[in-house]
């Protein structure tokens, strides 16, 4: 646990998870002098642990290295200035910088990112508290609102002037929100993503997106010896019942090529299911209370985006609650939600039509079939086409 807590506390901001969003949050508003505490209902050891995104954009990157949090990101972390698409065994790979005016994309795990924000945070900055859960977020209405929490058995409270949600879609800021002023929006897909790690170099110096009459494959990487590798299974499936020799011979059935490429195998160390869906929540303030990442909005994995929206989110908070804190301007709050909401929305329309370009429905027609093989091919004969894909991909401005 980082800091002293006492029952009650007092601080500018709440800050209720400690995930990449609100680890940076924390962080931008400790350079700025803006006193915050951070509740986590998980211990340290989880937090640093648990696997989820590794595709940092450009602009998740910068924000990083400004934040002070991109030394061992920068020596670590391995560039990326394309991806392969693959169809119909072909090949086809989308050049970032020339299509974009020299952007790319950074391959660094999210578990990477917060223990670089936790070792910053504990170094020098305010509260930190690891096993506190967050029960309510209380008088959001007002110029005083208050996160109860309970920590080591004891409740207590943090009473504040903003409350920064970066708790998730199953934290409590999301419901607490009043209903009636909501309005979601929520798709979800008949397939998910049997996701593995193995102990092998990865098959292809780049991340491989692969369209299959059989579904979806992904391969990607942690790092130089590490593989990180996906394929499509109905929704519902059970990791269990992929044996690790299937789960190799379908990554190679539905990414081959003619042109005499091979996959690498290794030993796999971790397998797990994830769900497939869209959603947003509208808006993204109530108040004082200000959501962020999965709290307000959840875009399936294939474009890559979730951690960057996130990031995308406590960056425009940062600088609004620093404006506001030091010179009453509410502009930056007031426009808030509309801000990151443009950007959302635009991290959705793309991560579905990736989605929908490259997953095979339980329903598809050999119609469906031929369309998406004719956007696929549009990409890789259009600069056009395939300059929109790079550009989405390296990331929507975060001004």
């Amino acid at each position: 646990m980082g800091g002293k807590y006492t029952p009650v506390m007092r601080t500018t901001v709440a800050i209720i998870g400690a995930g990449p969003a609100g680890l940076l949050l924390a962080r931008l508003l400790d350079a700025a002098g803006v006193d915050s505490v951070v509740l986590e209902s998980r211990d340290r050891a989880y937090v640093e642990r648990r696997q989820r995104a590794g595709i940092l954009e450009q602009g998740t990157a910068d924000a990083l290295r400004a934040a002070g949090a991109g030394g061992r990101m920068d020596r670590e972390g391995l560039p990326h200035a394309g991806i392969e698409l693959r169809f119909a065994r072909r090949r086809h790979r989308v050049d970032f910088p020339s299509l974009t005016g020299g952007r790319s994309v950074l391959v660094y795990a999210q578990t990477e990112v917060c223990k670089d924000l936790i070792a910053l945070r504990l170094s020098g900055g305010g509260p930190l508290l690891f096993g506190a859960e967050a029960l309510a977020v209380e008088d959001a209405e007002t110029h005083r609102p208050r996160v109860r929490y309970r920590h080591e058995g004891r409740e207590g409270v943090v009473e504040c002037a903003y409350v920064a949600g970066c708790d998730g879609f199953w934290g409590v800021s999301r419901r607490a929100v009043p209903p009636a002023l909501v309005q979601t929006y929520e798709r979800t897909y008949p397939f998910a993503w049997l996701g593995v790690l193995a102990d092998v170099p990865p098959s292809h110096d780049e991340l491989v997106y692969a369209r299959h009459d059989r579904g979806f494959a992904l391969l990607s990487q942690r790092t130089p010896t590490v593989s990180r590798l996906y394929l499509q299974v109905p929704e519902g499936t059970d990791a269990a019942d992929w044996s690790h020799g299937d789960i190799w011979d379908e990554l190679e059935r539905r990414t081959g090529t003619d042109d005499g490429w091979r996959l690498r195998r290794g030993p796999i160390t971790a397998a797990s299911v994830t769900p497939m869906r869209s959603y947003v929540h509208e808006p993204m303030r109530h108040g004082r209370l200000f959501l962020t990442g999965d709290a307000a909005h959840i875009v399936p994995p294939t474009g890559a985006k979730g951690l960057n929206l996130a990031v995308g989110d406590v960056v425009t908070l940062a600088r609004a609650l620093v404006a506001h804190h030091a010179t009453g301007d509410p502009a930056g709050l007031d426009a808030y939600s509309a801000t990151c909401l443009r950007r959302v929305w635009q991290a959705e329309r793309f991560s579905y039509a990736m989605t929908a370009m490259l997953h095979r429905h339980p329903d598809a027609t050999p119609f469906d079939d031929r369309l998406q093989l004719a956007q696929l091919d549009r990409i890789a004969t259009t600069r056009s086409a395939e300059a929109d894909l790079a550009e989405a991909y390296t990331g929507f401005p975060l001004d």
